[in-house]
């Protein structure tokens, strides 16, 4: 009988232990982005409105170079074949329908064809500038994004440091980690927001000055073949 009470106690005693247990025991604290963006103080809004820029600029221009960069194999080919056969208009309208930074480059071309040889490589080299313009436009921002990102990170990271010693300072010898949570919380933060839009700006603009560096390319073969072909009924 002893046993048996002895043996309850103990039962009732490791029972208790357990749900004082999960009394004390604090539930875990789950932090989504935008509670996080919060945490991370007002530094975190230009970070955050350039992570749009960002995004925005490289969709535009990623679109912008890769339709670019689509050009008929065989435009060259028949563009020659109407010149050739002296069937200039329709070499124009093959150039306008094509509607590419290379065909606008032969396009202006052709409606120098009788002119001195310079004055036609002038106005293709004039019209492939203003095609690579284009092609290019936005992408300082973008850099401008890579660099600044991370700067604003480390700014926030400073003044929140800061905001951190702060109030140690003020609190005297009344010091816990939950006064100085959003001091930290803001340093950390904002480092590696700065940082994630900062390194994604930085691939994105070196990939979209790869891709405008292979239409530029198609463009100058496309140039030389034409100023080829109009060369050869000289020989």
């Amino acid at each position: 009988m002893l046993n048996f009470i002895i043996l309850q106690a103990s039962q009732n005693l490791t029972e208790g232990v357990k749900v004082a247990a999960k009394a004390v025991q604090p539930e875990g604290v789950k932090l989504g982005f935008i509670d996080l963006a919060i945490k991370g103080g007002p530094i975190m809004i230009p970070i955050v409105l350039l992570s749009f820029v960002a995004v925005f600029i490289f969709v535009d221009r990623y679109i912008a170079i890769n339709k670019a960069r689509k050009v008929d194999s065989r435009m060259m080919d028949r563009v020659k074949e109407y010149i050739l056969d002296g069937k200039v208009e329709s070499a124009y309208a093959l150039c306008r329908s094509e509607n590419s930074p290379t065909s606008r480059m032969i396009e202006k071309g052709i409606s120098r064809i009788g002119r001195p040889m310079a004055d036609v490589t002038t106005a293709i080299e004039i019209v492939g500038n203003l095609e690579v313009s284009k092609l290019e436009k936005g992408l300082p921002v973008l850099a401008s994004v890579a660099g600044g990102a991370p700067m604003l990170g480390f700014l926030g990271t400073v003044t929140g440091m800061i905001s951190a010693f702060y109030d140690m300072a003020n609190a005297g010898n009344n010091i816990n980690i939950t006064l100085l949570s959003s001091g930290i919380y803001q340093a950390m933060v904002t480092t590696v927001a700065g940082l994630i839009v900062g390194i994604t700006a930085y691939f994105a603009y070196n990939l979209l000055v790869a891709n405008v560096e292979n239409v530029v390319f198609k463009m100058e073969i496309a140039t030389s073949e034409f100023m080829d072909m109009l060369n050869e009924p000289a020989k």
